[in-house]
Protein backbone atom coordinates (compact mmCIF):
# COMPACT_ATOMS: atom_id res chain seq x y z
CA UNK A 1 0.00 0.00 0.00
CA UNK A 2 1.20 3.23 -1.06
CA UNK A 3 1.55 5.77 1.93
CA UNK A 4 1.92 8.92 -0.56
CA UNK A 5 -0.13 11.80 0.85
CA UNK A 6 -1.18 12.79 -2.56
CA UNK A 7 -2.37 9.35 -3.53
CA UNK A 8 -5.66 10.02 -4.32
CA UNK A 9 -4.65 13.65 -6.80
CA UNK A 10 -2.11 11.64 -8.73
CA UNK A 11 -4.53 8.85 -9.08
CA UNK A 12 -6.51 10.77 -10.65
CA UNK A 13 -4.24 12.28 -12.66
CA UNK A 14 -2.66 9.47 -14.40
CA UNK A 15 -6.01 7.59 -14.71
CA UNK A 16 -7.49 10.82 -16.59
CA UNK A 17 -4.87 9.89 -19.42
CA UNK A 18 -5.07 6.54 -19.77
CA UNK A 19 -8.77 7.22 -19.97
CA UNK A 20 -9.78 10.70 -21.75
CA UNK A 21 -6.13 11.92 -22.93
CA UNK A 22 -6.01 15.58 -24.07
CA UNK A 23 -6.22 16.43 -27.66
CA UNK A 24 -3.10 17.45 -29.96
CA UNK A 25 -0.54 15.54 -27.23
CA UNK A 26 1.20 12.22 -26.89
CA UNK A 27 0.94 10.25 -23.67
CA UNK A 28 4.28 8.17 -22.57
CA UNK A 29 4.30 5.75 -19.51
CA UNK A 30 8.44 6.23 -19.23
CA UNK A 31 10.43 4.08 -16.92
CA UNK A 32 14.09 2.40 -17.01
CA UNK A 33 14.89 -1.26 -16.49
CA UNK A 34 18.44 -1.11 -14.67
CA UNK A 35 20.90 -3.84 -14.38
CA UNK A 36 19.95 -6.17 -17.40
CA UNK A 37 22.67 -8.65 -17.04
CA UNK A 38 23.94 -10.71 -20.22
CA UNK A 39 24.06 -13.91 -18.97
CA UNK A 40 25.58 -17.09 -20.94
CA UNK A 41 23.90 -20.30 -19.79
CA UNK A 42 25.71 -24.02 -20.18
CA UNK A 43 24.13 -25.89 -21.35
CA UNK A 44 21.39 -24.05 -22.94
CA UNK A 45 17.71 -23.43 -22.83
CA UNK A 46 15.74 -27.24 -23.00
CA UNK A 47 12.72 -26.10 -25.52
CA UNK A 48 9.34 -27.04 -24.21
CA UNK A 49 8.18 -30.70 -25.22
CA UNK A 50 4.52 -32.48 -25.22
CA UNK A 51 4.38 -32.76 -21.41
CA UNK A 52 7.49 -31.46 -20.24
CA UNK A 53 7.89 -27.75 -19.27
CA UNK A 54 11.06 -25.47 -20.61
CA UNK A 55 14.03 -26.00 -18.50
CA UNK A 56 17.57 -24.07 -17.93
CA UNK A 57 20.48 -24.76 -15.88
CA UNK A 58 21.28 -22.89 -12.80
CA UNK A 59 24.99 -22.70 -13.83
CA UNK A 60 25.55 -18.92 -15.80
CA UNK A 61 28.25 -17.06 -16.47
CA UNK A 62 27.98 -13.13 -16.81
CA UNK A 63 29.07 -11.08 -19.05
CA UNK A 64 28.15 -7.04 -17.86
CA UNK A 65 24.87 -4.97 -17.68
CA UNK A 66 22.79 -2.74 -19.00
CA UNK A 67 19.61 -0.08 -18.56
CA UNK A 68 16.59 -0.04 -20.83
CA UNK A 69 14.93 3.80 -20.88
CA UNK A 70 11.53 2.93 -22.31
CA UNK A 71 8.61 5.19 -23.13
CA UNK A 72 5.35 3.24 -24.34
CA UNK A 73 3.28 5.66 -26.01
CA UNK A 74 -0.14 4.79 -24.56
CA UNK A 75 -2.07 5.59 -27.61
CA UNK A 76 -1.15 2.85 -29.63
CA UNK A 77 1.14 1.02 -27.72
CA UNK A 78 4.41 1.35 -29.81
CA UNK A 79 7.90 1.95 -27.64
CA UNK A 80 10.55 4.25 -27.92
CA UNK A 81 13.96 2.90 -26.23
CA UNK A 82 17.34 3.87 -25.67
CA UNK A 83 20.07 1.17 -23.92
CA UNK A 84 22.52 3.08 -21.71
CA UNK A 85 25.74 1.78 -19.89
CA UNK A 86 24.42 3.78 -16.78
CA UNK A 87 21.27 4.95 -15.31
CA UNK A 88 22.24 9.05 -14.11
CA UNK A 89 20.86 12.47 -14.41
CA UNK A 90 21.95 12.63 -17.42
CA UNK A 91 21.09 10.01 -19.55
CA UNK A 92 17.67 10.47 -18.24
CA UNK A 93 17.44 14.21 -19.88
CA UNK A 94 19.35 12.75 -22.88
CA UNK A 95 16.03 10.19 -23.04
CA UNK A 96 13.61 13.07 -23.28
CA UNK A 97 15.96 14.88 -25.74
CA UNK A 98 15.12 11.79 -27.52
CA UNK A 99 11.37 11.74 -27.03
CA UNK A 100 11.72 15.66 -28.38
CA UNK A 101 13.25 14.77 -31.26
CA UNK A 102 10.47 11.92 -32.03
CA UNK A 103 6.97 13.76 -31.21
CA UNK A 104 6.12 16.13 -33.67
CA UNK A 105 6.58 19.84 -32.43
CA UNK A 106 2.67 20.58 -32.29
CA UNK A 107 2.34 18.66 -30.12
CA UNK A 108 2.19 18.15 -26.00
CA UNK A 109 4.18 15.35 -24.31
CA UNK A 110 2.64 14.71 -21.22
CA UNK A 111 5.04 11.39 -19.32
CA UNK A 112 3.47 9.25 -16.56
CA UNK A 113 6.53 8.18 -14.33
CA UNK A 114 7.72 7.30 -10.75
CA UNK A 115 9.74 9.49 -7.82
CA UNK A 116 13.02 8.11 -9.48
CA UNK A 117 16.00 10.75 -7.93
CA UNK A 118 17.05 11.20 -11.91
CA UNK A 119 13.39 12.54 -12.65
CA UNK A 120 13.33 15.31 -10.52
CA UNK A 121 16.71 16.51 -10.74
CA UNK A 122 17.44 19.72 -10.86
CA UNK A 123 19.27 19.12 -14.49
CA UNK A 124 15.79 18.18 -15.66
CA UNK A 125 13.62 20.99 -14.04
CA UNK A 126 15.66 23.20 -16.05
CA UNK A 127 15.26 21.40 -19.09
CA UNK A 128 11.54 21.25 -18.37
CA UNK A 129 11.97 25.24 -18.08
CA UNK A 130 13.11 25.38 -21.57
CA UNK A 131 10.61 22.55 -23.32
CA UNK A 132 7.29 23.61 -22.05
CA UNK A 133 5.13 21.44 -24.07
CA UNK A 134 6.62 18.75 -21.38
CA UNK A 135 5.01 17.77 -18.52
CA UNK A 136 5.72 15.40 -16.04
CA UNK A 137 3.02 13.35 -14.23
CA UNK A 138 4.06 11.20 -11.45
CA UNK A 139 2.40 7.91 -10.14
CA UNK A 140 2.41 7.41 -5.94
CA UNK A 141 4.96 5.92 -4.15
CA UNK A 142 4.81 2.41 -4.38
CA UNK A 143 2.51 2.43 -6.84
CA UNK A 144 4.40 0.79 -9.95
CA UNK A 145 1.18 -0.78 -11.24
CA UNK A 146 -0.07 2.58 -12.17
CA UNK A 147 2.74 3.07 -14.64
CA UNK A 148 1.62 0.87 -17.65
CA UNK A 149 5.15 0.61 -19.26
CA UNK A 150 5.77 -1.96 -16.07
CA UNK A 151 3.65 -4.08 -18.30
CA UNK A 152 5.75 -3.75 -20.93
CA UNK A 153 8.41 -4.37 -19.29
CA UNK A 154 7.38 -7.55 -17.47
CA UNK A 155 6.83 -8.99 -21.05
CA UNK A 156 10.44 -8.36 -22.41
CA UNK A 157 11.58 -10.20 -18.94
CA UNK A 158 9.44 -13.46 -19.72
CA UNK A 159 9.31 -13.16 -23.34
CA UNK A 160 12.84 -12.28 -24.26
CA UNK A 161 15.52 -11.83 -20.95
CA UNK A 162 14.16 -14.97 -19.62
CA UNK A 163 14.47 -17.16 -22.52
CA UNK A 164 18.25 -16.26 -24.03
CA UNK A 165 21.51 -16.29 -23.23
CA UNK A 166 24.25 -13.83 -24.43
CA UNK A 167 28.21 -13.78 -24.39
CA UNK A 168 28.34 -10.21 -24.19
CA UNK A 169 25.96 -6.84 -23.52
CA UNK A 170 26.99 -5.61 -26.91
CA UNK A 171 25.00 -9.27 -28.06
CA UNK A 172 22.37 -8.69 -25.25
CA UNK A 173 21.66 -5.05 -26.16
CA UNK A 174 21.64 -6.31 -30.06
CA UNK A 175 18.62 -9.08 -29.28
CA UNK A 176 16.79 -6.72 -27.17
CA UNK A 177 16.97 -4.18 -30.01
CA UNK A 178 15.74 -6.61 -32.73
CA UNK A 179 12.80 -8.03 -30.20
CA UNK A 180 11.86 -4.65 -29.99
CA UNK A 181 11.65 -3.82 -33.43
CA UNK A 182 9.70 -6.58 -33.93
CA UNK A 183 7.20 -5.29 -31.10
CA UNK A 184 6.71 -2.08 -32.60
CA UNK A 185 6.19 -3.43 -36.38
CA UNK A 186 2.91 -4.98 -34.42
CA UNK A 187 2.38 -2.50 -31.42
CA UNK A 188 -0.40 -3.85 -29.20
CA UNK A 189 -1.90 -1.00 -26.87
CA UNK A 190 -2.61 -1.95 -23.40
CA UNK A 191 -6.43 -1.23 -22.44
CA UNK A 192 -7.28 1.10 -19.12
CA UNK A 193 -10.53 -0.23 -18.13
CA UNK A 194 -10.63 1.07 -14.25
CA UNK A 195 -11.90 4.61 -13.41
CA UNK A 196 -10.13 6.17 -10.19
CA UNK A 197 -13.45 6.28 -8.79
CA UNK A 198 -13.34 2.18 -9.04
CA UNK A 199 -9.54 1.92 -8.28
CA UNK A 200 -10.28 4.11 -5.24
CA UNK A 201 -13.36 2.23 -3.59
CA UNK A 202 -11.85 -1.23 -4.07
CA UNK A 203 -8.70 0.00 -2.05
CA UNK A 204 -10.80 1.36 0.55
CA UNK A 205 -12.36 -1.87 0.61
CA UNK A 206 -9.19 -3.57 0.86
CA UNK A 207 -8.20 -1.53 3.96
CA UNK A 208 -11.59 -2.18 5.81
CA UNK A 209 -11.42 -6.12 4.79
CA UNK A 210 -8.01 -6.51 6.21
CA UNK A 211 -8.25 -3.57 9.63
CA UNK A 212 -10.87 -5.96 10.46
CA UNK A 213 -9.97 -9.53 9.99
CA UNK A 214 -8.66 -9.74 13.79
CA UNK A 215 -4.86 -10.38 12.84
Amino acid sequence: MSSDPLFVDKVRDVVAFYLDPPERAVVFCVDEKTQIQALHRQPPLLPLMPGTPARRSHDYQRHGTTSRFAALTWQIGEVVGSLRHRHRTQEFQAFLGRLDTTVPADLAVHNVLDHDATHQAPPVQRWLVKHPRFALHFTPTSASWLNLVERWFAELTTRKLQRSAHQSVKERESDIEAWIAAWNDRPRPYVWVKTADQILAALANYCKRISNSGH
